[in-house]
């Protein structure tokens, strides 16, 4: 009897052990069925998220590169401003370098147009000196040279000159004619200056050394004007650095024959 009921007991276990044994493998099925899809969904988000991922990385990249070209384009466009900013310093400055040639020239204009109406002013007193005078005759033309920049007389220019005024010594009317004149080296300021310094240098010696009176003695200085030869030349320069130097006597005869004709005859 004991035999039998461990027997029983033995195909009771049996069973519960078969149930059980049943019971798990049918446990195991489910979870095979139900785990597999969401391996897949897994699956396929980390397929999204790596492509997700990449397009990212991609994105990142480029805009890098837009940031890359964004700062080069900013640095031209700082390069072109500053070039800009140089050039119109430029423009401005050439701007007040003109002004200031401008004004240079209109200034000199001024002096060169104050100086031939001077010179103009000289000409027509010298000429309305001349014209008070009764008729005069030239007895001798001297022309002395001078050194450039120089008013000083050589011993050949006062050797001239005395050759000149003993033509007029004893000389009841006379009348000397010195005319200044230099080349075209110098302003024109300068040049008037110069050819008046060489006139006078003449007609100091003439009135210290040769005792010609001065009010006997017309002077004036031209300038660069009328040269007598050409300023293109070394010699012609040479020949233009001068005084030129005339005697005039009074021409009794020529002037009785005009004092007659002038003469009113009485009417009938």
């Amino acid at each position: 009897m004991k035999r039998t009921r461990n027997m029983t007991l033995l195909i009771t276990g049996a069973a519960v052990l078969g149930s059980l044994l049943a019971s798990g493998c049918a446990t195991k099925k489910h979870v095979r069925t139900a785990v597999a899809p969401l391996e897949r969904r897994i699956g396929q988000n980390e397929k999204t998220l790596a492509a997700h991922g990449k397009s990212i990385e991609e994105l990142e990249t480029a805009v890098s590169r837009a940031d890359e070209r964004a700062a080069g384009a900013q640095g031209q466009a700082d390069r072109a401003l500053k070039d800009a900013a140089k050039a119109n310093d430029l423009a401005s400055d050439a701007g007040r370098r003109a002004d200031a040639s401008r004004g240079a020239a209109d200034q000199s204009m001024a002096r060169a147009n104050e100086v031939n109406g001077r010179l103009d002013r000289a000409v027509d007193g010298l000429d309305r000196a001349i014209d008070s005078l009764e008729n005069y005759r030239v007895i001798a033309i001297e022309r002395v040279l001078f050194s450039l920049g120089r008013s000083d007389l050589s011993d050949d220019a006062k050797a001239q000159l005395d050759r000149a005024a003993k033509e007029v010594q004893g000389q009841k009317r006379f009348v000397i004619e010195v005319e200044g004149f230099t080349d075209r080296t110098g302003s024109p300021e300068y040049n008037l200056a110069l050819s008046r310094q060489r006139a006078d240098a003449v007609v100091r010696y003439l009135t210290t050394t040769d005792k010609i009176p001065l009010r006997a003695i017309h002077t004036i200085g031209y300038g660069a004007g009328s040269p007598a030869a050409d300023n293109g030349t070394r010699d012609g320069r040479k020949l233009n650095r001068r005084v030129e130097v005339r005697m005039l006597v009074a021409d009794v005869e020529t002037a009785g024959s005009k004092l007659q004709a002038t003469r009113v005859s009485p009417q009938p």
